[in-house]
């Protein structure tokens, strides 16, 4: 929460004027303004209401009013989804980056399937969520935003290293990415156009669960090039493909119409630090 709005809008009911707010802070009427809608949409709540000449606070304002005044200031509760991929090897990551800015955020954390989260993002129930590229168009309510790209490759055991990709999917036993999530369905028509048929022993879904497996020699996977893998210290490789990999994609979906919008954005430029993307322009 950034102080300052809060000390502008505690002026303003105070004064009664946005005019007179700005004179206090030396600051024009307009960029007094710009910090009180700021702050509404960090709360998601209006704040204040003109009465003839004079601005007063709402029932909301007057609530916001009297936490700021006791230093207890509260702000909107932010709503997030995540892959459960993601939980471990992004979330801590884009969450240390969020608290700096706003250590007394409260957010909600729903996580499920990517298809499943986009349609939550888009009828409102969640204000952003980081998931696998949607492979349907998105409703006007939701956009997406892309973070990063992940080629398939086959994960097998360190001792297989040399050894070619289809080889290995054809003659080790075969752990498959669970076809109900959309990572796996790619690697299930990768499989059907390369017209390999791996000798499968169980199908799963969770990424580390799967290298795991690989660790102890219970087979090969064709996966996601999920960067927590090589970070476990499991005793796993990286085979690439023989052609140029189909890739999965990983982003935002975004509520257009969240009230939360300015936390959507502080969300969203967090995890594009994450990845390492260039974030200038995200949601501008």
């Amino acid at each position: 929460m950034n102080i300052r709005y809060v000390q502008s809008f505690v002026a303003v009911v105070e004064s009664g004027s946005i005019a007179e707010a700005a004179r206090r802070f030396g600051l024009t009427a307009t960029a007094v303004a710009a910090r009180i809608r700021s702050l509404e949409e960090s709360l998601g709540i209006t704040l204040i209401q003109r009465s003839g000449r004079n601005v007063g606070p709402t029932a909301e304002g007057v609530k916001v009013l009297d936490s700021a005044q006791d230093g207890q200031m509260q702000i909107g509760e932010l709503r997030v989804g995540m892959f459960q991929s993601a939980m471990v090897s992004v979330l801590p990551s884009v969450l240390q980056r969020v608290y700096a800015s706003y250590p007394d955020l409260k957010i909600f954390m729903d996580t499920g399937s990517s298809v499943d989260l986009c349609k939550k993002v888009c009828s409102g129930e969640l204000d952003v969520a980081i998931v696998v590229e949607p492979q349907f168009a998105m409703p006007k309510t939701g956009e997406w935003h892309p973070l990063t790209e992940e080629p398939l490759i086959v994960v097998a055991h360190a001792s297989m290293a040399g050894r070619d990709a289809h080889e290995l999917l054809t003659a080790e036993p075969f752990v498959r990415y669970a076809r109900s999530v959309l990572g796996g369905q790619l690697a299930d028509r990768y499989l059907h156009d390369a017209d390999l048929h791996p000798r499968q022993r169980l199908e799963i879904d969770g990424l580390l669960a799967i290298a795991t497996l690989v660790d102890k020699g219970l087979g090969v996977s064709l996966v996601p090039d999920w960067p927590s893998l090589w970070t476990s210290g499991l005793a796993i490789i990286r085979v690439a493909l023989p052609e140029r990999a189909p890739v999965r994609r990983i982003g935002l979906a975004i509520a257009r119409q969240s009230p939360r919008f300015a936390l959507v954005k502080l969300f969203s430029q967090a995890a594009a630090t994450t990845f390492n993307r260039p974030h200038d322009d995200m949601l501008s």
